[in-house]
């Protein structure tokens, strides 16, 4: 799948492998000009991905082959134990869960997860989970504070599944209460924004004592579709809409919405999973090293402070 913007950058590539296959056929030597032009391509992905709008990062956080919650999970732990189940409803696929092991350390991973084909998007409903996944999750997060095991969120999701069927069994009920109950965990919370992060369906696990984002994703309290259909009522304006809901991870940290941004790499994360997830790793060694370090009933502290101070503007 190539993108728009990334069309010029995929024919230079092009005719960089036709050039390769040339030499290698003929047994011509292009040696200075293969390097010639993987320079001119390396200096052109730089350029396009160092300036790219809003509107052209929501479609990067939306690529088919982004890596999604469970590829991180599965590539950055051992022994991942899937757990199951809300024990009211059902097992929500569209919300995941369990332990795995980073370094020694068993975590407690929690995130939506989105398919890679019709019959697997369906089955995850699109990643929008219903009431049973928001508390599927918190019965989670209640087992990782009960054996003092830290959390890790990982959010990407269009949003919460906004059916008739979803608000009969109380949506905006479990939302509210993972806010509620994110906010006064024991144990140290990560969240992290690894694709799409919308509206309610994204905050219900993103209450955490670092939230971070990965560089191209995107956080909002609307999809910038969405946006164009309430303001325009037509999809045709959300380039404009994206860059008037100042959606992405350099926004976010901006407003002080964020704590830190994780950078991708060259072309997205998908361009290289294993660089990404490595990246990942390390990020969430560093921050609970750091989170260690302080009492419980600070941690809890700060976080309400975080997020209570956000929307204050001090003049």
């Amino acid at each position: 799948m190539v993108l728009e913007f990334e069309k010029p950058i995929a024919d230079l590539e092009q005719k960089l492998q036709e050039m390769k296959d040339l030499a290698q056929g003929r047994n011509i030597d292009l040696t200075s000009d293969i390097k010639s032009l993987e320079e001119k391509i390396l200096t052109l992905k730089k350029e396009t991905f160092q300036n790219l709008t809003r509107w052209q990062r929501v479609q990067l956080s939306r690529h088919a082959d982004r890596p999604y919650a469970l590829d991180y999970i599965y590539e950055i732990t051992n022994d991942f134990i899937e757990l199951h189940g809300d024990r009211t409803v059902a097992d929500d696929k569209a919300m995941v869960g369990g332990l795995g092991d980073i370094d020694g350390r068993t975590v407690m991973f929690i995130g939506q997860q989105k398919g890679r084909n019709t019959k697997q998007r369906q089955l995850r409903n699109f990643g929008m989970a219903n009431p049973e996944g928001y508390r599927k999750a918190l019965r989670l997060m209640k087992m990782a504070e009960k054996f003092g095991k830290p959390i890790v969120t990982l959010i990407d999701t269009p949003g919460a599944f906004p059916g008739l069927e979803a608000e009969e069994r109380g949506q905006g009920e479990a939302i509210a209460r993972n806010l509620k109950e994110m906010f006064m965990l024991k144990v140290p919370v990560i969240c992290i924004i690894i694709g799409e992060g919308a509206s309610g369906g994204a905050l219900g696990i993103a209450i955490g004592d670092r939230v971070m984002m990965l560089e191209n994703s995107w956080y909002s309290v609307i999809s910038p579709e969405n946006c164009s259909t309430i303001l325009w009522r037509s999809w045709d304006y959300k380039e404009q809409a994206a860059e008037s809901l100042k959606l992405t991870a350099k926004d976010m940290k901006g407003n002080g919405l964020i704590d830190d941004i994780i950078p991708e790499p060259l072309g997205g994360a998908h361009k290289d999973m294993k660089q990404m997830s490595l990246t990942l790793k390390e990020t969430i060694v560093k921050a609970l090293k750091e989170l260690d370090k302080i009492k419980a009933e600070k941690r809890i502290e700060q976080r309400i402070d975080k997020f209570c101070s956000m929307g204050v503007v001090v003049e």
